[in-house]
């Protein structure tokens, strides 16, 4: 269920209502009676952040949303303090909420950010005791506010929902086919064209590495082109997003172990989610950027037809790669998506996924593990936005050095190295196969979460939609 986000000059009387101050200076008096102005201040002495009180026809809270040391910081605080507001709206069983900012600044849509993002809720297969979030819209006001604004971050969110839906599909549900067929009607109505290749010309475009891991499958690879080329796109190269699809991973024969490693790898095609939600949300917000998303889609299963460690393939861009591990596929997927990316000559490459155990044992689920070619204003703007969505990059080397880690005896390259710089060794392998400015994006610990965070909640989270939303916003207009 989608939560309705609208923006409104003046509030109706009676609604329930989130007052926002960033100290008790700025508390409105129009607002609140003296007993309640008395009571309030009471609750701020003893260190209280969200104050309730009972207006019998409604519900009257007060958030404090002191600012913190760094702008970035203070957003992430008031999106904490959004979820905080949501457990609050929960237990009092609140359908509709408004926002208002006292201050006049942008703080509501923050706390809204936090707010309708803690509402998500999956619950697609449930048959009995469903119980679907009771808030159901949020309304935002402050006069330096426009409805284009919350229009904007409507968009978003929404796309951040589409994504965490894609990923939170049972395996069973969600074949290539079908994940295909998923993207092209969250995306119908948008200006997004969607093509999708079939196995016959996946087949005649040799796209050895997606083929290779697909062996094992009775259900046929597909390989997604999205394409987003506004009539006004400032931009003469296309920025190319590549999202690794792989819907469920075994492992192949190099099985993973379980329980807590497959159990939860419908979460491998969070990259190809990530980059359907960004151009949902781009085209959404008719945001003015050409922009093509590239999705490889197999499962990697086990069975006597599957590839084998010890195999060498020929991939799409004619380069031969040794397997040393049918574990280490979404390197191979990637790999002939970012060669068949150079046919669009493009600006820059971002490719995401779910790619190494050894990325989450890095940064952990606080952070994304980030290597690549582009320039250095590329990165620094890419981090920026990272930090705006407190989605934050942590950037690894590429030292030519790590190339001997995928040297092969028998072939050009080896699709795994040794079990140091495991994140960095997939990087310099996909890098083998690109010469345009790339960056790798590796969200292996932030795409799904085994116990509830915050505003991103448990499971699917949607990162890097929101991340690449603001990085790809800003460079329209830069």
């Amino acid at each position: 269920m989608r939560t309705e986000l609208t923006y409104a000059a003046t509030l109706p009387a009676n609604t329930s209502t989130a007052v926002l101050v960033p100290g008790r200076e700025h508390l409105p008096e129009e607002l609140f009676s003296a007993d309640e102005r008395t009571y309030i201040n009471r609750q701020l002495d003893l260190k209280s952040t969200l104050v309730t009180i009972n207006k019998l026809t409604h519900q009257l809270y007060l958030v404090l949303t002191e600012p913190k040391k760094s702008g970035t910081l203070t957003q992430e605080a008031l999106r904490k303090a959004g979820h905080a507001l949501h457990q609050r709206l929960t237990a009092d069983k609140v359908e509709s909420i408004a926002l208002v900012d006292s201050a006049d600044a942008d703080a509501a849509l923050f706390v809204a950010e936090g707010l309708v993002l803690s509402n998500y809720s999956f619950q697609g297969y449930k048959t009995e005791k469903a119980t679907p979030p009771v808030l159901k819209s949020v309304t935002i006001s402050g006069k330096n506010l426009s409805a284009t604004q919350v229009t904007e971050l409507g968009n978003l969110l929404d796309a951040v929902y589409h994504t965490r839906d894609l990923v939170n599909t049972p395996p069973n549900m969600q074949t290539a086919s079908i994940l295909s067929e998923q993207i092209t009607e969250m995306l119908s109505g948008t200006e997004v064209k969607v093509e999708v290749l079939d196995l016959v010309q996946i087949q005649s475009l040799k796209m050895g590495g997606l083929l290779a891991v697909n062996q094992a499958s009775d259900e046929a690879p597909t390989f997604n082109i999205l394409e987003y080329k506004p009539a006004n796109a400032t931009n003469t190269q296309p920025v190319v997003l590549v999202g690794k699809g792989v819907v469920y991973d075994t492992g192949g024969l190099s099985i993973k172990p379980t329980p807590n490693s497959m159990d939860y790898m419908k979460s491998d095609m969070s990259g190809a989610a990530s980059v359907a939600g960004t151009l949902y949300a781009l085209a959404k917000n008719n945001i003015p950027l050409h922009v093509i998303g590239l999705i490889p889609a197999t499962d990697n299963l086990v069975s006597d037809k599957g590839f084998m460690p010890g195999d060498v393939i020929t991939m799409h861009s004619g380069h031969t790669v040794e397997v040393l591990n049918t574990d280490a596929e979404g390197r191979l997927i990637l790999a002939d998506a970012l060669h068949f990316a150079k046919r669009y000559n493009p600006a820059l490459v971002i490719d995401i996924a779910t790619l190494t155990g050894a990325a989450a044992r890095a940064v952990g689920r606080e952070g994304i593990v980030m290597m690549g070619t582009a320039n250095d204003v590329l990165k620094t703007d890419l981090k920026f936005a990272g930090d705006m969505a407190h989605e934050r990059l942590v950037e690894l080397p590429l030292w030519e050095e790590y190339h001997e880690h995928i040297k092969s005896d028998i072939a050009d390259i080896k699709n795994i190295g040794a079990a140091e710089a495991g994140a960095i060794s997939a990087g310099k392998f996909l890098e083998f196969f690109t010469n345009y400015p790339w960056i790798h994006l590796d969200i292996a610990g932030t795409a799904y979460l085994l116990s509830p965070d915050s505003y991103r909640g448990k499971h699917a989270t949607g990162s890097s939609v929101r991340l690449l939303y603001h990085f790809l916003s800003s460079q329209a207009t830069a």
